[in-house]
């Protein structure tokens, strides 16, 4: 197959962008780049009393944060977009033009015709085969109504063209190759066909992709959680990691393979690998794949993305110095969390010492009367190391556990409590490490001041 692969993302702006639409997106962008073909984004918005502009963006803010590009825009206002040179997206509502002078094609060759204000198409009597690169061969008979009257409406009598119609002339007029999309569609297909067919033309070649159910087997709704794509966006996840796991829902390399990069999606991706069943969403699958994503992530990358989730969650890192910031969120990569948990697990590191409020519950449990002892000696040990480090600070705690006679939990849960305020979070030593000889002491002073009065 050539660079003269063109294929199209088709949204309605309707409020949303659910996640079987993103993954038709993704499945039509990942065809076009592994054929060096092109992207095309079409915002099909004739309907303008469902349509607004704040779904159009809510549609391309989320193709943009999954890193989907699109690759061509119209030339002018008049070919259905913004002004020329740009990239679009195409908008059908800028296209009357071009659908007018479509319609009167259609009724110059007696295809189209005038009845009660509407515009009607002269359908095929015939069952209508449609070939299809997924599911295969699909026979689609006539039914009873239409064996009576087959014709159906391409411009509506409120001066509006139908669905089916401005989409042939737009997959006509734009040269699209291959039409993939969801298989809620493929009941379209005959009369698509029968257009296509009315213009002289060659038709693209059809590929209907199996629905996404939820993990129970009902089909997802916009009401489900992880059904709409700004969902993930909220939760902290790693676009690249909602890509992979897109791509697996209902496709499938042939190496096996599950963690892949985009490049590597792009570079296995075919159709005949897309699987004809539908696909089952699995949160846990889609979790373990960000954790890997995370954990391989480019720590440039890592910190960047880092610092704008503490940003949104009102946690500023830009008093502190690039290192220590950079050092204090790299000590909980390796946890693959969602970038909306990071403020839990790092704030710590960018609060005065005197705001640490130890988790009350993880308090009454851990810092005792008994304990406070325990972290002065703590403290005086680590006083006393020559360099900082997670290694010396390890080793420390652990010959004086050893000296006391006491299990090293005994001083790693109020230590833990004392630096952080919580029972959980990143590696004590490097963190200890992060925060340095002064923000350790001065944090055991004050966790052993609050056991003592007890």
């Amino acid at each position: 197959m050539s660079s003269s692969v063109r294929v199209r993302f088709a949204p309605s702006p309707t409020g949303f962008l659910h996640i079987g639409g993103a993954r038709t997106a993704l499945f039509n962008w990942l065809f076009a780049r592994h054929h060096g073909g092109t992207f095309i984004l079409r915002i099909e918005d004739t309907d303008t009393a469902r349509n607004t502009q704040a779904a159009v963006d809510v549609i391309v803010q989320g193709l943009r944060w999954l890193g989907l590009d699109w690759d061509e825009g119209p030339e002018s206002a008049d070919a259905g977009g913004p002004a020329r040179g740009s990239r679009g997206p195409y908008f059908q509502s800028r296209r009357e033009t071009i659908y007018r002078r479509r319609l009167q094609e259609l009724r110059d060759r007696g295809l189209a015709y005038d009845r009660e204000d509407a515009v009607y198409f002269r359908m095929t009597r015939e069952p209508v085969l449609i070939p299809d690169l997924i599911v295969g061969d699909v026979l689609r008979p006539l039914t009873d109504r239409e064996v009576e009257d087959p014709d159906w409406v391409l411009w509506r009598s409120d001066g509006q063209p139908v669905f089916h119609f401005v989409n042939v002339v737009d997959d006509l007029e734009m040269g699209i190759t291959h039409v993939i999309r969801g298989d809620d569609h493929l009941t379209n297909t005959a009369k698509h066909l029968a257009l296509f067919h009315a213009f002289g033309a060659k038709p693209p070649r059809f590929g209907h992709l199996p629905l996404i159910l939820n993990e129970d087997g009902t089909k997802m709704s916009k009401r489900d959680r992880g059904a709409v794509v700004t969902n993930y966006q909220e939760d902290g996840f790693l676009p690249d990691a909602v890509l992979n796991y897109l791509a697996l829902l209902g496709w499938s390399p042939a190496d096996g393979q599950e963690f892949l990069t985009p490049p590597e999606v792009i570079a296995r991706f075919d159709l005949d690998r897309i699987h004809r069943s539908a696909a089952r969403f699995d949160v846990k699958k889609l979790t373990a794949l960000h954790f890997e994503h995370v954990r391989r992530l480019a720590s440039d990358r890592f910190v960047a993305l880092g610092v704008a989730a503490l940003d949104r969650a009102g946690i500023p890192t830009a008093g502190y110095p690039a290192r220590y910031v950079e050092a204090a969120l790299r000590t909980v990569q390796e946890k693959g969390k969602l970038f909306s948990e990071l403020p839990d697990w790092t704030d710590f590191y960018f609060l005065p010492d005197d705001a640490i409020t130890p988790d009350p519950d993880a308090a009454a449990k851990v810092l005792t009367p008994a304990s406070g002892p325990l972290l002065d000696q703590l403290a005086a040990a680590f006083d006393s190391v020559a360099e900082f480090t997670a290694a010396a600070l390890e080793s420390v705690l652990k010959q004086l556990a050893i000296q006391l006679q006491v299990k090293a939990g005994a001083l790693v849960q109020p230590c833990r409590l004392a630096c952080t305020g919580r029972a959980v979070g990143p590696s004590l030593y490097h963190l200890m490490e992060v925060l340095g000889r002064d923000r350790v002491l001065r944090r055991l002073k004050q966790a052993s001041a609050l056991a003592t009065a007890r």
